[in-house]
């Protein structure tokens, strides 16, 4: 004979019941995990290099990448599209920068070593067809392409000089339209306003960012850098009108108001940062360092900033180039002095 259960009893079952159902609904669901914003697609190697490499530039007509091998004293030509390794040219003292001007098929190179002078060379014999006089030494560049002007820092300590010069010219020409002298044996990276006057310009020596006005070659602010030192690579959305500034000493990405200074937020970086790239379609901002991964950053807008998933890279993968028309990001894993074999690295950027 079987036994009833008191009616309180059936009561708190059915209660108990329809609570855990009702706290099961209203329970958030977990966040799902941000997809992945890149995608690894080859690795290149090349045997037989040294040192570092530095910055590159992109053929996107002749489909050809170029890459400056400033620790090999060469340049690097690649296929765009495949990745494959075309030819090495030599001849050029510790290359740096580089700037590709389609319309004349030349390739303008900053050089920190040999006689510091910025060589041109002939896209299609790649031979060096002329040189720029300035401030030896010039790394870093930018470029402003509605005035045709190049703008170089140069000199400090890659010439074993205590200043350092910003440099204008006429890529096309040559001319030398004049040099603003900074108090600072060290200079980063800059960038510009496609849209407007001002440039900035990472004084890494000074520990400061300095606004140069275009038109009249003169620093008109000052910003410290005061949340950490060592603040060497830079990015620029113009659009929201934020910087991106990569420090070394600790590892910081910086987003800095680039009408006042003012730090909006900061994320952990990369060690060994030496390339900050904005990605314009997609948003993100990818910083690369030597350690092995790319930092991923997503702007939600202005004022606010997600840490993406980190992307696996190789060590010393430290200087990139996104070509947006491509959807790929290439990146070069630089030897050092480690006897790792460098390797010409590809992504695809995913939506």
């Amino acid at each position: 004979m079987s036994k009833r259960l008191p009616l309180l009893s059936l009561l708190a079952i059915v209660a108990g019941a329809v609570a855990g159902q009702l706290l099961a609904k209203a329970a958030p669901a977990a966040a799902a995990e941000p997809a992945p914003a890149l995608e690894a697609l080859g690795r290149i190697e090349l045997p037989g290099y040294t040192g570092n490499f530095e910055h590159f530039a992109a053929d996107l007509k002749g489909n050809r990448l170029f890459l400056a091998a400033e620790g090999h004293d060469t340049l690097e030509a690649f296929d765009l599209r495949s990745g494959k390794h075309l030819r090495s040219i030599a001849g050029i003292g510790a290359p740096h920068d580089l700037l590709y001007l389609a319309d004349v098929d030349r390739l303008i190179v900053t050089q920190t070593g040999a006689d510091g002078e910025t060589k041109v060379i002939d896209g299609a014999t790649y031979q060096i067809v002329g040189s720029f006089r300035h401030t030896g030494g010039a790394e870093s560049m930018g470029y402003d392409a509605i005035r045709k002007r190049l703008y170089a820092v140069a000199g400090g300590h890659n010439m074993h000089q205590p200043n350092s010069w910003l440099v204008e010219i006429d890529p096309y020409t040559g001319r030398n339209y004049g040099e603003l002298k900074f108090a600072a044996d060290h200079v980063g990276a800059l960038v510009l306003e496609k849209h407007g006057n001002k440039l900035y310009v990472n004084v890494t020596g000074m520990n400061e960012m300095a606004v140069v006005d275009k038109n009249t070659r003169s620093i008109i602010a000052t910003w410290p850098i005061a949340e950490a030192q060592r603040n060497i690579p830079l990015a620029f959305d113009e659009a929201t009108r934020r910087l991106f500034v990569a420090t070394r000493a600790p590892s910081r990405l910086l987003v800095l108001d680039a009408d006042t200074g003012a730090t909006v937020t900061s994320f952990k970086a990369p060690v060994g940062c030496d390339q900050v790239l904005f990605d314009r379609i997609n948003h993100r901002v990818y910083a690369l360092g030597s350690e092995g991964y790319i930092g991923v950053f997503a702007e939600k807008d202005r004022d606010h900033y997600e840490e993406l998933p980190l992307v696996a890279s190789a060590p010393g993968a430290k200087t990139g180039i996104l070509i947006p028309q491509l959807q790929r990001l290439y990146v070069a894993a630089s030897p050092g002095s480690s006897g790792r074999t460098a390797a010409l690295l590809s992504f695809n950027v995913l939506k």
